[in-house]
Order: structure tokens, then sequence, then C-alpha cells
């Protein structure tokens, strides 16, 4: 996936310091999509996903006289959402609650569907079996993993960042994010072995 590169939104960053809401308005018509795919890797419950989401872009607009564009603006943003979703976390742990859409977003994943369409060719009956069940395990897999190694190779397989861009987002050194996502590559591919029948040393 391409990124934006770090200087692309400064434009509008600084129309926006300038008092101008409607540049605002547009970057969040440019990340909302990501910023809500990556907060619903975190937090199952597709209810909460879009008030963390809102929560995040107003925590990113109060901050930004703030920003100085030492990194991409992309990348601040991704640290916000994930310091908005691991405050959600904390406070559902206090008042657990599950909801139907919490429920109805393990039986039926956006990102599972995405994944599915990615590995089918619509082959065969069975070629479409196969890529469902590998979807749905490489899916499954993901959710099993504790949660740095979720955010690290959510943010490295699905969102594409660099391993210095989610250091920064992880607030955690890249060796760091190397061997997280090392580790949730390595949890992952076992899963898949005995689906794909992997020759020893393939890897995911």
């Amino acid at each position: 996936m391409s990124m934006t590169t770090p200087d692309a939104d400064a434009p509008l960053i600084e129309r926006i310091k300038r008092g101008d809401v409607k540049a605002f308005e547009m970057l969040v018509v440019k990340y909302q999509r990501r910023i809500e795919r990556l907060i619903g890797r975190m937090v199952r419950d597709t209810d909460l996903v879009q008030d963390i989401a809102q929560e995040t872009f107003i925590r990113a607009y109060r901050a930004i006289p703030q920003f100085r564009g030492e990194s991409a603006f992309y990348t601040w943003l991704y640290r916000i959402a994930v310091n908005a979703a691991k405050k959600a976390l904390v406070e559902m742990k206090r008042d657990p609650i599950v909801t139907e859409s919490a429920r109805a977003s393990r039986d039926e994943d956006d990102e599972t569907s995405r994944v599915e369409n990615e590995l089918t060719n619509g082959e065969t009956p069975e070629a479409l079996l196969a890529s469902k069940e590998i979807a749905a395990t490489v899916n499954a897999s993901i959710d099993a993993l504790s949660e740095d190694l979720r955010q690290a190779i959510t943010l490295r397989e699905i969102e594409g960042l660099s391993y210095e861009e989610i250091a920064e987002v992880m607030n955690c050194p890249i060796g760091t994010v190397r061997s997280r996502i090392f580790r949730a590559r390595e949890a992952i591919a076992l899963k898949l072995r005995p689906l794909l029948d992997t020759r020893e040393g393939d890897r995911w």
C-alpha cells in the first residue's frame, strides 16, 4: 500500500492552524476509514469504533497547534487513535458490556470479507471454500494475538506502515516492533500450516 508522504498534509495542517475548519474536515474524510479500521482491530464492538474514531479526531483537532510535522500526520493520528482505543479498552474492563453489534462483528467482519476478496479467484467451489477458510483462520489468528502483537501486525500488514512509523505509533523501539511482527507472523503461520500444507521453512 502506498502511504502518504510525510509532508503531503502540511498545507492542510497550516490552514487548520489558521482556523480553517473546512481543512480539518478534509483530513477527517481522508483518514476516517483507516482510523475506524485500525480501531476495529483493537475494539470488537462496532458501536464503540465510531465513538472512539470521533474521540480521536476531536483530540487531534485540539492538539494540532502542537503538531510540529516531525512525522507524517497520519502516523501522529494513528498514535492518538491507538491511545484512545486503549483508554476505551481499560474502561470496558472496568464496566464490561457486550452489545449486539460486538457479537455480530465476530460473525461478520469487514476485514474477513476483505481478505476473502483478495484470496478468492472464483475458479471452483473448492477454491472458494478453501480461501474462505484461510481468510477466517488469518482473522481468527490475528484476533487471538496479544494486544501489542495485534496492533503491530495490523499496522504493518493491513495499514502498510513502515517499521519506523509503527515504532512511533506504538511508542517503542524499532527492535521491539520487529520482534512483535515476527512473533505475530509465526503465530499466524502456525495456524495456517495445516490448511496450506506448507513446506517446512515456508512462512506466511
